[in-house]
């Protein structure tokens, strides 16, 4: 998926619901698999798969599902593809930068979904650094915020390294340097403190704030990006006031 999103979600029917499930157990089951061929098959020594492991757990994902994922990813048991990282860049409407990242095991097919899902919603991929340059990599840890005391999470934070602390309402974001991202979650956890995920992400330098129509063409495009099976995570440099985002939510 995207990582903690500002566009709006919709409400869908069950078998919608599902579909999306379907697909996010997809994502996160290759999200195990990766890391565990990179890191091994043990997360108490490899921070990445553990971290893939607890956000599938989150999704309410099987057991079993996540132990067959680790195992095809660290070669204990056979069938894993062989998926290959690709980022792509483009721009949504409005001149809104997206950096979309891919796992896929065919190449040809991921940039073609990619290139046509960008033309059907009036983007356009970009060259490579055109859009990268405005963003720059980060950890981020979502905090849920009920029963979260904003300023000791700030506090415990801050000590354990992390950059800032954001209020985004249902949830806290902690954003950390990229090679802070283990040591911060790991001091939170130690503390007790109860996180969503922790992910490495490219966050923004700059934003574009957005009128409803074209938050609205945006968000489409995005989340016709994010049902593509390769794409794993689609960062982009969007905002829009707090009444436009109450409109978003109430579509």
């Amino acid at each position: 998926m995207s990582g903690h999103s500002k566009w709006a979600t919709t409400k869908h029917k069950k078998a919608a619901i599902d579909a999306k499930r379907g697909k996010l157990f997809a994502k996160l089951i290759k999200n195990i698999e990766i890391a565990a061929r990179l890191g091994g098959g043990d997360p108490d020594g490899n921070p990445s798969l553990y971290d893939a492991i607890y956000k599938a757990k989150k999704a309410s994902m099987p057991a079993d599902n996540i132990a067959r994922a680790v195992k095809r990813g660290s070669g204990a048991e056979d069938g894993a593809a062989n998926y290959e990282d690709i980022v792509y860049e483009g721009y949504a409407p409005a001149g809104v930068g997206l950096i979309i990242e891919c796992l896929t095991d065919n190449r040809n097919r991921a940039a073609a979904e990619v290139r046509s899902t960008l033309t059907k919603g009036n983007g356009s991929l970009a060259t490579s650094g055109s859009v990268s340059f405005n963003f720059e990599r980060k950890g981020q840890i979502v905090v849920p915020s009920e029963g979260v005391d904003f300023d000791d999470l700030f506090e415990k934070a801050a000590e354990a390294g992390a950059e800032d602390v954001t209020d985004d309402g249902e949830v806290y974001t902690v954003i950390t340097g990229p090679s802070d991202l283990f040591t911060v979650r790991k001091a939170l956890q130690d503390a007790g403190v109860d996180y969503d995920s922790a992910d490495q992400v490219m966050q923004p330098k700059n934003e574009v704030e957005l009128s409803l129509e074209d938050a609205r063409k945006v968000s489409k495009l995005i989340d016709n990006l994010d049902d593509l099976d390769d794409v794993q995570n689609i960062y982009s440099n969007w905002t829009a006031s707090d009444e436009v985002m109450a409109q978003l939510d109430e579509e």
